[in-house]
């Protein structure tokens, strides 16, 4: 395949993940319809475009509570404020909402690091453990919010944390689904990006939800689509895999041990915000 299929392809679904993103965070109704129709694929994902036990569990795991986070930003949305009322909908404004997206965050991560436990990436799967270890906790809201005129997913991951599970997610799936790794490697970058064109990293998590997503959705429906525009399965190398998830594991030992030490000392409301504090944490009602 020529590299200017690759540099082509990658480029504008990047660029296409990162509309779709935009568009979704604007338009909380149509991003919650969508989300939901998206459940009339389910024929062509049995029909051989999800296979095996891994995809399976990702694909639930992502489309559910993309859902759910659809929901939640309806509730919280002050541009619809008191066009939602009843038990359902104040529930969702409570803090639970935030522990159950906390919860899904963790159980994504999980899922890659026991892959990659069973394929062998050890260093790479403690990598991915740690990850879960030093997710910011949503208690009083202090980390994780929904807010603003579109109820959007505030989460304030670190820019350490940010560029580690990144770095973590592509060694995971160069190892575990090397012919799909540059189009996964095109929807880790279109997240990372879209938050820092934007000016606002706490952007992350939802542009993560997002891009995610979509990919899980088109790869379902059409999984012959990437392997014909974006094959990258001649690109894997075991020494690379291997000294990649030791670099990883490297790298996030010493971010463990300041991300302890920053809830230890009471400075993470301020270093987990980049320097914000934050003075309108909720208590759960």
């Amino acid at each position: 395949m020529p590299l200017w299929q690759y540099m082509v392809s990658m480029v504008v679904y990047i660029g296409l993940l990162m509309l779709i993103v935009g568009y979704m965070r604007e338009h909380v109704k149509f991003a919650n319809v969508f989300w939901i129709g998206s459940l009339v694929t389910f024929p062509m994902w049995i029909m051989g475009g999800v296979v095996g036990w891994f995809r399976w569990s990702k694909i639930l795991s992502v489309i559910f509570p993309t859902i759910f986070v659809g929901f939640s930003r309806l509730a919280n949305a002050d541009s619809l404020a008191g066009k939602f009322k009843g038990k359902f909908w104040d529930s969702l404004r409570k803090e639970w909402v935030l522990w159950i997206l906390y919860g899904v965050l963790f159980l994504n991560i999980a899922e890659a690091t026991i892959k990659d436990f069973t394929l062998g990436n050890i260093f790479n799967a403690a990598c991915g453990f740690l990850l879960c270890v030093t997710i910011p906790f949503p208690l009083k809201r202090n980390f994780w919010k929904l807010a603003g005129k579109n109820g959007e997913l505030l989460v304030y991951t670190t820019i350490a944390w940010n560029f580690l599970y990144t770095t973590w997610n592509a060694c995971f799936v160069y190892g575990e689904s090397p012919v799909y790794f540059a189009s996964s490697v095109c929807i880790l970058l279109a997240a990372e990006l879209y938050p820092v064109l934007k000016g606002r990293p706490e952007l992350y998590v939802i542009a993560r939800v997002y891009t995610l997503a979509t990919h899980l959705i088109i790869r379902a429906c059409f999984p012959n689509l990437f392997p014909a525009l974006m094959d990258s399965s001649s690109w894997y190398n075991a020494g690379v895999l291997k000294y990649w998830g030791i670099i990883n594991f490297v790298l996030i030992v010493p971010y463990v041990f300041w991300h302890m030490y920053q809830l230890h000392t009471g400075k993470a409301n301020i270093s987990f915000r980049r320097g914000k504090v934050d003075n309108t944490a909720i208590e759960a009602a």
